[in-house]
């Protein structure tokens, strides 16, 4: 990666994500989204927390009974077992995202 920002030429509707630093007990991805959206019906149900913030462009965030949306800058912790899909993005959204148990 030579721009922590760079989209690589994403096709629209994808995701790439890249480990930047793990241990036994945490990871820290880099999420690359060019208008991605969970598949229809699917919800990550993650062992662990994670917190995520968005350093480029937008995104929905749903929840059962609750779409959060996170702008640049923006970010917010999602605890282990919590029912979340990825909504929306937007065209050039570039995710910072640390995995553990908070």
């Amino acid at each position: 990666m030579d721009n922590f920002f760079s989209m690589g030429g994403l096709a629209d509707g994808s995701e790439q994500i890249e480990i930047l630093a793990q241990s036994e007990n945490f990871r820290v991805e880099r999420i690359v989204s060019n208008c991605a959206s969970s598949p229809a019906g699917f919800w990550y149900n993650q062992d662990e927390d994670e917190k995520v913030w968005v350093l480029q462009g937008e995104a929905l965030i749903e929840f059962k009974g609750e779409v959060a949306s996170l702008k640049k800058g923006e970010g917010l912790l999602i605890k282990r077992h919590t029912l979340h899909r990825v909504k929306s993005t937007s065209k050039d959204c570039v995710w910072l995202a640390v995995f553990g148990n908070f």
